[in-house]
């Protein structure tokens, strides 16, 4: 059909639509549907926002936040997990670092979070009457927006410590539309997440239980973002309040199996701050994390080798990882996620380890005492024939960040902290030989910003090399 036959159609169609539309009354053009709610009445009450906080945590949940490309990418795109040459083709772009701007995980990602917080917005900004709970309630929310936000830095940003005015990503706090946001910067982005996170931790009470988030889950989130922004003082500062609140317990080596193992959230404050929960009913199924490390499931992603040579023998967290052979050649299997049927397993966001780990690198340079301190409380439980830390400046850094790659591993964490360190990427012989040694500088460090955000968004800036 030719443009001008096309514009007569339309016209005529737009005629139509005129003519049956002139008699309807004003009233009747305005009904709302019967089918949805407007935003600005979707929460009267205090039952009404529980529901929202609920949904708020199950979004947490998607395959490509918290569910499973969050925690991965963390480690494929550092140098603690590969792909085995027998896959099922999940991430390989990763694994190669020849990502692109049609990249499904990068596009479901950012929907997602956002998505997330929209939850977040909706809850914080519902005009209901102020109680205890309503305050929790939106206390969470703050504490959940705060973290999606870091997240979106840490993947499509280029670290603080490089760029404080460098692109981050949009921030929107209200539900609105027709908006077109551009990018903050960097700096912008994390004065909104230091602002939300204590939010959060001014209305949250105590803690409940490991899946939500309590005023120690928003101090620890807030040590990690200090870390990231490298403000090493506000990063101790934010540590010790939750290690010297006595609150949480570290794992001892002879529980450490046991404590992967359980699949259920956890009353007991023994190391979990805060995770993203999974049972029977609410998971993942075939997409969740533990699946695509399990043998029992797609077991794609493996441990490197260099990593596992790391761990002495005595060394407890070896006993999470096997030997065997995968695709015709020698692997290491990780078993840290066992539970990949019924219950299954809750993804770890932050544990009491990290934090004394935090306290150890922030407290270098001023009390390298402490700093040796604070390592050896992981170090010496997690092998017990370990007599110790003993090194001080830049040894003692490279001590805590092998401390960090071990402690962590499979978590999600090694990524980023290569990125806030500018440090070069050094994967080992497992990984593909174009993309073993990952300059500080290179574009695809950062995740693309989606095509089909850009777009539907002419205002948000590309990230460069896309």
């Amino acid at each position: 059909m030719n443009i001008m036959k096309r514009i007569q159609i339309n016209i005529l169609i737009t005629a139509f639509i005129l003519t049956v539309t002139a008699g309807c009354s004003k009233d009747y053009l305005e009904k709302k549907p019967y089918n949805a709610l407007p935003v600005e009445s979707a929460i009267q009450s205090e039952a009404d926002l529980l529901i929202a906080v609920r949904g708020t945590y199950a979004g947490l949940r998607n395959l490509d936040l918290y569910g499973r490309t969050i925690p991965l990418l963390g480690d494929l795109m550092g140098d603690i997990t590969y792909q085995s040459v027998s896959n099922s083709n999940r991430y390989t772009l990763y694994n190669q670092y020849a990502m692109s701007v049609a990249d499904g995980n990068a596009l479901n990602m950012w929907t997602a979070a956002y998505n997330v917080i929209l939850r977040t917005n909706n809850i914080i900004n519902a005009n209901i009457q102020e109680t205890d709970n309503v305050k929790i309630y939106k206390g969470e929310a703050y504490g959940i927006r705060g973290l999606i936000y870091f997240e979106l830095l840490r993947f499509f940003a280029r670290p603080y410590t490089e760029s404080p005015t460098a692109d981050g990503v949009p921030i929107i706090l209200e539900f609105s539309p027709n908006i077109k946001p551009s990018r903050k910067s960097v700096a912008e982005v994390y004065t909104q997440i230091l602002s939300d996170l204590g939010q959060a931790y001014s209305l949250l009470g105590s803690y409940s239980n490991s899946s939500r988030i309590s005023k120690f889950a928003a101090k620890a989130i807030e040590a990690r973002v200090h870390l990231t922004k490298g403000d090493k003082t506000s990063a101790r500062t934010a540590a010790l309040e939750v290690i010297n609140s006595n609150e949480f317990t570290l794992i001892e080596d002879d529980n450490y199996v046991a404590y992967w193992r359980n699949p259920a959230p956890l009353t007991n404050k023994l190391e979990t701050i805060f995770e993203i929960s999974s049972d029977g009913v609410s998971n993942l199924g075939f997409d969740a994390l533990g699946y695509i490390y399990n043998q029992n499931g797609y077991g794609d992603f493996l441990c490197a080798d260099d990593l596992f040579a790391l761990f002495s023998d005595t060394d407890v967290r070896k006993s999470l990882l096997s030997e065997g052979i995968r695709g015709g050649t020698p692997a290491v299997f990780v078993n840290k996620y066992t539970n990949i049927t019924t219950d299954r397993d809750d993804t770890k966001v932050i544990r009491l380890s990290e934090l004394y780990l935090i306290a150890a690198e922030a407290s270098l340079g001023t009390d390298d005492a402490a700093a040796r301190n604070y390592l050896n409380e992981i170090a010496t439980r997690r092998d017990p024939s370990f007599t110790g830390y003993t090194s001080s400046g830049d040894v003692l850094l490279e001590d805590i960040l092998i401390e960090r790659r071990k402690e962590l591993a499979f978590e999600g964490q090694r990524f980023h902290d290569l990125n806030r360190l500018k440090r070069p990427i050094m994967r080992s012989a497992n990984f593909p030989s174009t993309a073993r040694d990952i300059p500080y500088l290179f574009n695809k460090r950062l995740l693309p910003i989606p095509q089909a955000e850009r777009d539907a968004n002419p205002n948000i800036s590309p990230n460069p090399g896309y």
